[in-house]
């Protein structure tokens, strides 16, 4: 089976659940699946000042891993529309990878939280997905066959191009189930792409 990488940066938790929900998505369509996360770069007395979660339990990744995975899914949360400074640190490291083609021809994914419906869910996707689409990967997105991102009965994230969550602009809104399930369709999805070509 292919060999899936959940990439992400998460400040207060919710890119996190939504990172271990696509991996949960990826195991049951039979990969191997690592969870890892992008260094802080906020230096830890300013990180602790504004609560940014600590705790988190994945490892931190380094770029010269990335050639080692069939797939990868990167998550961040928005920063104004676009991609976080974490995550875009992170992969303007990654020049030697792109030089080499070492991504080329691999799945990609992306995933994100903004703090509201329009907070720039779609434009911070596409920021992602830029990256990806310059290292050669092939991307696949949340499809309408997760029905959830339709629903009127309730706020919810959710694009055809990738998984998302709306946190509140406090933070005090967790992802929602069918947030979730969106964030593990996606992985599925991106799983089984994989394992087509790779496996």
């Amino acid at each position: 089976m292919s060999k899936v990488l959940v990439l992400y940066y998460s400040s207060y938790g919710h890119v996190e659940a939504l990172a271990d929900a696509i991996a949960d998505g990826a195991r049951a369509a039979g990969a191997t699946v690592d969870v890892k996360r992008v260094p802080e770069t906020v230096p830890l007395e300013v990180a602790k000042g504004a609560y940014f979660k600590l705790d988190q339990k994945a490892p931190v990744a380094t770029v010269a891993e990335l050639a080692d995975y069939d797939a990868i899914v990167v998550g961040t949360p928005t920063r104004f529309g676009r991609i976080s400074s974490q995550m875009a640190s992170f992969l303007d490291q990654a020049g030697s990878l792109w030089l080499s083609g070492a991504l080329n021809g691999k799945i990609g994914g992306a995933f994100t939280s903004t703090a509201s419906q329009h907070g720039g869910q779609e434009t911070t996707l596409f920021s992602i997905i830029t990256n990806l689409m310059h290292f050669g990967m092939t991307i696949v997105g949340l499809p309408y066959s997760h029905q959830g991102q339709m629903t009127l009965d309730e706020i919810t994230g959710g694009a055809p191009y990738g998984a998302t969550t709306v946190a509140g602009g406090q933070g005090q809104r967790q992802p929602s189930e069918n947030e979730l399930a969106g964030a593990r369709h996606q992985g599925e999805l991106i799983a089984k792409t994989a394992n087509k070509l790779f496996a």
